[in-house]
Order: structure tokens, then sequence, then C-alpha cells
């Protein structure tokens, strides 16, 4: 009897086992099943944000967060590489979601700005249409000023001569000022170009300029002051000549690289050298540079070969070379100073570096850099640094320049870069042959 209890006793347990270990797997499966729903809800309710937030879902949950997130992520590339794609960003948002209005074209023309403040060229800048018009309404070759001569520092215009008996000179306008404002305009950072455009539409009346005059060309603030100058045809010399008879040197002064400067410093050099001229003096002191061409033809009027400069582009370096028209084989020296720019210290290098001039004075400005205009589709225009000057042996210019072979400063009076080149010109002058006696 015990026996059959015990027996009864370990079927029922084993029962409650069975029965126990059935209700967890039913529970088990129950409980993946409501899941596997869920997920099944939620992948298909994913796209329905609409939905979900007008049953009170905040948008983390909906999806619309999650959104935003993984486009991020899809566009994490363009958007850290790319200016454009960032603007577009805020551009889209404020155009779903914003209740404010604006300009198109004065953003552009702020934010385009604000590009070229950001930018490593400091020659990089957005022309408006209206500004970029102005300039080409001025490409006719003519000029008019107030009697100064331009050049340009990291994008602004700056006095590098002042013409004699000016009404510039009169108003103590000196070498090294810089134009901080044109009839009141400031709105921008005035470029030689932006210069010449407007005071050769003003031709004829007066202008009122607003000067800064640093403590050095690369320093920042200095004293202002305003002048009213009358605009007006000038008509200085671009090449100008002194010949020294007594020591047979022939002096040639080149104010800047003008589409005619090889042709006129080729005549220079044959009315020179038609009167006893020896050796020849080129002083490219405050030229500003000019036409590359016109330093090439420049270079191969005292170089009979070798390489003139190399051009540096985003495509690789090029070379141009001396074109085989040269018009002396004389001695040379060429002058320098602090003012001496672009095509003008590719000149200098070039002579130099083909042992075909000896140079005199400072070291040259350091502007070995090409820019160009590119028309924009909506208006307007950009102006860029393009290309770089190198030397014929592939030395950088820019913000380097071109150390003389002698260094001299200029004196306080009279020209002693002049007289000291003149002096070493000659000294290179070939021997005078005494006539026979008798």
């Amino acid at each position: 009897m015990p026996e059959r209890i015990n027996k009864n006793q370990r079927t029922v347990a084993r029962t409650r086992k069975m029965r126990a270990r059935n209700y967890r797997i039913i529970k088990g499966l129950v409980f993946a099943l409501v899941a596997f729903a869920m997920f099944m809800f939620g992948f298909f309710m994913r796209g329905q944000s609409a939905f979900l937030s007008s049953l009170g879902f905040p948008e983390s949950v909906t999806g619309i967060a999650h959104s935003t997130v993984t486009e991020t992520n899809t566009n994490k590339k363009d958007v850290f590489n790319s200016v454009a794609q960032r603007v577009a960003e805020v551009e889209d948002i404020l155009a779903t979601d914003s209740l404010d209005t604006y300009d198109l074209d004065v953003a552009s023309e702020k934010a385009l700005n604000s590009f070229g403040e950001a930018s490593n060229d400091p020659y990089l800048r957005y022309y408006s249409s209206d500004r970029y018009q102005a300039l080409l309404n001025n490409q006719d070759g003519s000029y008019a000023g107030i009697g100064v001569l331009f050049a340009e520092y990291n994008g602004q215009a700056y006095v590098v001569d002042v013409f004699e008996g000016s009404q510039a000179q009169a108003e103590g306008v000196q070498e090294g000022d810089f134009i901080v404002s044109i009839n009141g305009d400031s709105s921008q950072t005035w470029s030689r170009s932006e210069v010449a455009s407007v005071l050769s539409q003003a031709k004829g009346s007066d202008v009122v300029i607003k000067w800064r005059r640093p403590q050095a060309i690369e320093s920042q603030g200095g004293v202002e002051r305003t002048t009213t100058l009358s605009c007006e045809e000038y008509q200085e010399p671009n090449v100008t000549t002194e010949y020294d008879e007594e020591r047979r040197v022939g002096y040639i002064k080149v104010r800047q690289f003008t589409q005619n400067a090889g042709s006129l410093v080729q005549t220079a050099i044959t009315q020179l050298a038609s009167s006893g001229a020896q050796v020849f003096v080129l002083d490219l002191r405050d030229n500003p540079g000019g036409y590359l061409t016109q330093a090439v033809e420049v270079s191969s009027l005292f170089m009979s070969s070798g390489t003139v400069v190399e051009i540096q582009t985003v495509d690789g370096v090029s070379a141009k070379a001396a074109t085989g028209r040269t018009a002396t084989t004389s001695p040379l020296v060429i002058i320098t100073n602090k003012n001496t720019a672009a095509a003008a210290e590719v000149v200098v290098a070039a002579c130099k570096e083909s042992q075909r001039a000896t140079v005199v004075g400072t070291k040259t400005m350091g502007k070995g850099s090409v820019q160009v205009m590119h028309e924009l589709s909506f208006g307007g225009a950009l102006r860029y640094t393009a290309a770089y000057y190198l030397t014929p042996e592939g030395h950088a210019i820019d913000q380097v320049g071109v150390t003389p072979t002698v260094s001299l400063e200029a004196s306080a009076e009279g020209d002693s870069q002049k007289d000291y080149a003149m002096e070493v010109a000659a000294s290179m002058a070939p021997a005078q042959t005494e006539p026979n006696a008798g």
C-alpha cells in the first residue's frame, strides 16, 4: 500500500513538472510572438511620422529626429567639406520653417564677401553685377586719374608714385598712402583696377578720397586724411631715358608694363645705343608690374635665350622662354626697391639668374601671383589667384621677393641708388681705344 502511494505521488510530481515546463515554453512563444508583432508594427509605422505625432508621440520616437540624423550621416562628407552644402542646409531650414524673408542678392553678396575674408587668398573678391559692369566699361585702355601711379598690396590699392607737378603732389599725397574710400564709399577694399575704373569714369570732375598712411606697407591703421582732387587725363610717359655721355651709360626708366612696354624699351635701347651707350641701367623701382607678355618681351631684349619665368597653376608648372629678339648684349644693371612688383619682378629674376644683369637696390615686393576674373552665372564676377610666378630656377617670388646682387637703401637726399647703379654700369663699359698719334 505505501508503495502504491509513493508511486502515485511520483507520477503527480512528474506531471506537475511537465505542465510547468510546457507553461514556460508557451509563455516564451507568446512573448516572442508579441515582440515580433511589435517589431513589425514599428517597421510598418516607421514612415508614418505624421500619424504617430497625431497620437501624441514625441519626435524622438516618431522617427523625425532619426530621419534627420540618418540624412546628416549620409551627407556628412559633403556638409563637412563644402561651404555650399552647409549654406544649402541652412537655406533649406529657413525655407521650410522660418517666417522671415531675405533679399537673395544682398545675402549672396554678404556671404561671398565673408567667404573671401575667410580665404587665405588676399586677392579673392566677389564683384556684384554693378561693380563688375563698371570695370568692364573701363577696358578701352584710356587712363584718367589724379596724378598718381597705384599698385596693389594684398588686394588694396596704394600709391607707388606721385607725378611731378600734379595736384595730388600739391595736396600732400605720398608714396605708401592707401585708399580708404572714394566719394564716401568705404564699403569695400579698393583694388587697383576698381580705383582706375572710378577715376576714369570721373574724368572732368572732382573726387573725394580718404587716404590711410601706415608706418609700413604691411602695417594696419595709420593716419587718415581726406583730399578733394580733380580727375583729368595724364600724359606721363611710361618709359623715359637719359644718356650719360661721359660714362657712356644709357638709363631707362619703366613705370609699368603696359601693352606696349616692350616696343618702347626696344626703341629706347636703339636710340641710346646710337648715341654711344655701351652699357645700360634699367630702373624698375616703383614698377607695379602689368602684362606678363611684356615682361617676357623686355627680358628678351637683354636675354638671347633661356627661361624667363615659370608659371605654377593647378595643372602643373609651365615655362615661358626668351623670344630670341635680342636688342643688346651690352652689360646691364637693374635698380629695384620694395615697390618693384609682379611682372617687374619677373624681369629682375630672369636677368639675375641668367647672369645677365647686376641688381642694385632693395628686395622686391614679393607679389608673384596672377589674378583672373571669372564671370558668374548669376551675375557679377569672382577675382581670385590662379597662378604663381616662379624664377627660371624654380624659386618662389610670391611672399619672398627677389634679393638684389648689391643691397643699397635709398638715401634721404639725392638718389644714391641710381648714382651707384650708374657707377657700376660705367665700370662694366669696354675700355675706349685711343686714336693713333701722328
